[in-house]
Parts: C-alpha cells; sequence; structure tokens
C-alpha cells in the first residue's frame, strides 16, 4: 500500500509537547518530594539542602510548564489547520461525526475512521483542552503559592486571584495536588493510545512529534 508524506505539526508544537511533558515528569516528582520529603530531614539546613533544592527545581520546571501552556494557548488560535482549537471540538458536522466514530473505534465496535483526518481525533483534541485548561489552573495555584503576598495591578495579581479561585492558600495547595493526579493518569493513557494508534494504523503518529510529518493513503 502507498503512503504519502504530509507536513502536520509546527516546530513550536513539537518544542510545546516536549517542554510539557518533560516539565509535567519533574513537577510531579519533585512536587511528590515536597508534599512528603523521604530524605532525612537532620540534613536540612546543616550538611545539604534536599527541600530547597527540589523546590528550586519545582519552581524552574513550573516556569517551563508555564511557558508550555502560552505557546499551545497561542497555538490553539494561531497554529495550522490540525493544531487550532476548533479542529479539537465537536462544534462542527464533521468533528461531530469523527467523535463518534473515534469512540466506536476504541470501544472495538466499528474500525470506520476518517481516512482525511490529519490531526488530532475529536476526542483526543477534547481530552488536550481539558488538560490545558487544568493546566491553567494549576499555574494559577502554584503562583498564588509561591508569591502569596505579591499584590500587583492593585492587588488582583497573585493575591487577589488566588482568594478569589480558591479560598485560601490551603486550598489552592490541595486542589494542585488533586490536579497533579490528573496529569499523571493523563500520560499514562495517553502513551497507550499512541502507541494503540501506532500499532492499529501505521501512520507515523509516534515518529510525528519528532518529525512533524505524519503518512497517509494515497488516494
Amino acid at each position: 500500500m502507498a503512503y504519502e508524506k504530509k507536513k502536520c505539526w509546527s516546530i513550536l508544537l513539537r518544542l510545546y509537547h516536549w517542554a510539557f511533558a518533560l516539565s509535567i515528569v519533574t513537577l510531579c516528582i519533585t512536587g511528590f518530594y515536597i508534599n512528603s520529603p523521604w530524605t532525612s530531614s537532620m540534613t536540612e539546613g546543616s550538611a545539604s539542602w534536599p527541600m530547597a533544592y527540589m523546590r528550586f527545581v519545582h519552581f524552574t520546571a513550573g516556569y517551563v510548564f508555564t511557558a508550555a501552556v502560552l505557546t499551545r494557548i497561542f497555538l490553539y488560535l494561531f497554529g495550522n489547520k490540525q493544531e487550532r482549537i476548533l479542529e479539537h471540538l465537536p462544534v462542527t458536522p464533521r468533528n461531530i461525526k469523527n467523535l463518534f466514530k473515534t469512540i466506536l473505534q476504541y470501544s472495538y465496535i466499528s474500525d470506520s475512521r476518517d481516512g482525511d483526518r490529519l490531526g488530532h481525533n475529536v476526542l483526543a483534541g477534547i481530552t488536550y483542552v481539558i488538560t490545558i485548561t487544568a493546566a491553567v489552573f494549576q499555574i494559577t495555584g502554584g503562583f498564588c503559592m509561591l508569591y502569596p503576598e505579591l499584590a500587583i495591578w492593585n492587588g488582583w495579581l497573585w493575591e487577589g486571584l488566588g482568594v478569589t479561585i480558591f479560598g485560601s492558600q490551603q486550598m489552592a495547595r490541595y486542589i494542585h495536588h488533586l490536579l497533579m493526579w490528573w496529569f499523571m493518569i493523563f500520560a499514562f493513557i495517553h502513551i497507550y493510545l499512541i502507541i494503540w494508534n501506532d500499532v492499529k494504523h501505521p501512520e507515523g503518529l509516534i515518529s510525528s512529534i519528532f518529525t512533524g510529518v505524519k503518512f497517509t493513503h494515497k488516494a
């Protein structure tokens, strides 16, 4: 069967993907440590500073995570056809049809799929939009805890925003911790499904996040 190469993902989308993925891994590991340190507290502030190092790495990864999310929001608005938000949501007859086809396919009820769709299926697209929305709340909670008394723009940022959304620092921390589990569960499901899709439909899904190119059947 003949295939042809088609450009799918921009370099900016691919950079976002890896910055997002690597920062999530770093944030989860350091976040677990900050929540429940597994090193001896007797060494803290004397022989070594493990908590200080972990917090520094966590904050640095948080800035990378923030930059990645802002990049994805930019691409939702100004990226190529596959990267824009309207291509990810069931807001057109074509996308609604694709959503139901994908659900049937993932349920092993039907093997029918859209051959003309180059980017994400709509079910994946909805999940990514939800994840980026969760990321915005995660960033907000993180900065509200990092700068709890920083009051700029007449007290709106970050102190006022944190109180308005979360009510208290403790609630912000609790939601921050809960959302971390969303990103970890999302990552495992994401990895499983891209491998499943690449095995079932060999169109270069995994390699495309490195090269930006996917393969489609020639008509």
